[in-house]
């Protein structure tokens, strides 16, 4: 009895066991059948395109797919010295060959080996790994090429300046490889002609590409600054929309057109002055001149010549009284324009005051790595932006309640000018009816 229990204790093991090592057989067949025959090295014929600090792979692979993870697996640049990139020799990475930038950025997937992917893995790409990549197993004899073209890009900002009744655009963009262009668009598309564009190549072998466009008003007053590089098939484009105001009378929207603007109207009043400090010199001048004539020419002039002269001199001071009529009004609008300048300096002092408050608040509750990697940097430039800006507004706020303090001076001299050339006026009109009442009256 025992051994019968024996037996058949024993025929389940030998059972248990032709199960297991026909699994096996079928596992090894299946591989066989999926990584076996004679490879070759094969890369895609297309060049792959990554950008700056993007983790990227380059193909390669065996095919017919065996396992390669026993296999010495080179990855090496021609222009290269020492030209190794990745060298994988008896199952072992070999770092002390490879080039010194390569260093702790490349590695090959060893499960993925196994089926004949020897792929290479390039972290956070650099513009010097742009090349010519050769993969290279020696046990089959063959290599392949694969080319790596590395871009940069960035979008672009626009700020507004007003020239006139119109508004110029003026687009930048940093970090861009290879060189880019740059075309502005309108609204419904169309290419708009703009100046030539600015380029300026950094120590870090980025290109900064700059372009101004000046637009008139249009049926939607939008606008579009579009950056394309299409060797690498890229591009950044912003859109912005100029309110028809712009095109009238100066507005202060943003932060950084409020400062264009003003600075223009600084310019402006300073033309302005020189201007009302020419006139004002020339009507003296003509005032003198109108003086020291009548005194000399007073006893010398016939009656005739008395009244042609009142009359020019009437004549002339209709045209100062007219040009102190229009400056006067010139000078009251410039106070009206720089008092809402003002106003609207002061507003946008609040805000940039509130939003430097907000980035903090935000940046402060940024806890996030990923959030804090992506995002911080971007706040934290936009802060000492705005920290930037203040004390600019500060500063032109000064310039604008002097120059409205310098110009509302102006207006009280002009109105005290205006006032003497219509006394003058008046006297010159009673010495020309006192002439004519006195002029002898001849009988026919």
């Amino acid at each position: 009895m025992i051994d019968m229990e024996n037996r058949l204790l024993l025929k389940t093991q030998l059972s248990d066991c032709s199960v297991s090592i026909l699994h096996h057989t079928v596992v090894l067949l299946l591989l066989t059948h999926s990584c076996g025959g004679q490879s070759q090295v094969i890369s895609p014929p297309q060049p792959i395109v990554a950008m700056v600090g993007d983790d990227i792979i380059l193909p390669c692979h065996l095919e017919p797919a065996v396992d390669a993870v026993n296999l010495t697996v080179e990855w090496a640049r021609p222009d290269l010295d020492p030209r190794f990139v990745h060298l994988r020799r008896d199952r072992v990475d070999l770092l002390n060959e490879r080039h010194p930038s390569y260093m702790s950025r490349t590695s090959l997937s060893t499960t993925k080996m196994k089926c004949g992917d020897i792929s290479l893995k390039l972290s956070t790409v650099k513009l010097s790994d742009a090349g010519m990549y050769n993969c290279l197993v020696p046990k089959s004899g063959s290599e392949s090429v694969v080319e790596l073209v590395v871009g940069s890009v960035s979008s672009p900002d626009i700020e507004i300046s007003i020239v006139s009744n119109r508004v110029m655009l003026d687009c930048k963009s940093k970090g861009w490889y290879p060189e880019p262009e740059v075309l502005w668009l309108d609204g419904e598309g169309n290419l708009l002609p703009a100046g030539p564009t600015e380029t300026v190549r950094g120590p870090d072998g980025l290109y900064t590409v700059s372009s101004r466009v000046t637009v008139e008003k249009r049926h939607s007053n939008s606008f579009t600054c579009r950056v394309q590089q299409k060797n690498i098939n890229q591009t950044r484009e912003t859109h912005i929309h100029v309110p028809g105001d712009f095109f009238v009378a100066p507005s202060s929207s943003s932060v950084r057109i409020t400062i264009s603007l003003v600075a223009c109207s600084v310019c402006v009043l300073m033309v302005l002055i020189v201007a009302w400090k020419i006139n004002r010199n020339k009507l003296h001048q003509d005032k003198t001149q109108l003086g020291e004539r009548e005194k000399a020419r007073e006893h010398l002039m016939t009656e005739s010549e008395k009244m042609e002269y009142l009359d020019t001199a009437n004549a002339k001071l209709d045209e100062e009284f007219q040009r102190s009529e229009e400056e006067l009004q010139h000078v009251e609008k410039v106070i009206s324009t720089l008092t809402e300048q003002k106003m609207d300096l002061k507003n946008q002092r609040e805000q940039v005051t509130s939003l430097k408050q907000e980035l903090r608040i935000l940046m402060e509750a940024v806890t996030n790595k990923d959030l804090r990697k992506n995002i911080r940097k971007d706040l934290e430039s936009k802060k000492m932006e705005y920290k930037k800006l203040l004390p600019n507004t500060d500063k032109i706020l000064v310039a604008t309640e002097d120059m409205i303090i310098r110009m509302t001076e102006r207006k009280g001299k002009l109105e005290k000018e205006k006032e003497q050339i219509n006394k003058h006026l008046k006297k010159t009109e009673k010495q020309r009816e006192e002439e004519t009442s006195d002029a002898p009256i001849n009988d026919p």
